[in-house]
């Protein structure tokens, strides 16, 4: 008995991977990645917010638990795109020490 062919994809974005440096996407029939370097906002993101990417126009990818927006040419030819985020990791931040009041004299 033989298999029946393989459907067509009803995914029209999805993440295929993910590593230390970025992540992988395929859009259409093209495979894009993502660089953390390049887009830092995603460092700190799960891999479960990472993947859950919608493709709400064909030029356009949302990451809705994120709040993220990119055009797919800014993945494409990020040369064109030369503004980048300047976004650093989050860092925790230390309370700074108030000085001490001298003591009163009786």
């Amino acid at each position: 008995m033989k298999s029946a062919t393989p459907g067509r994809s009803t995914s029209q974005v999805e993440v295929t991977n993910v590593s230390p440096n970025g992540f992988w996407l395929f859009v259409g029939e093209q495979e894009l990645f993502v660089s953390f370097k390049e887009f830092p906002w995603f460092r700190d993101a799960s891999i479960r917010q990472i993947s859950r990417v919608e493709l709400p126009s064909p030029h356009h990818l949302y990451w809705p638990d994120l709040d993220i927006d990119l055009a797919v040419e800014s993945l494409t030819h990020p040369e064109r795109y030369p503004l980048m985020s300047r976004a650093q990791p989050n860092t925790r931040v230390q309370a700074t020490k108030q000085p001490r009041k001298a003591a009163s004299k009786p």
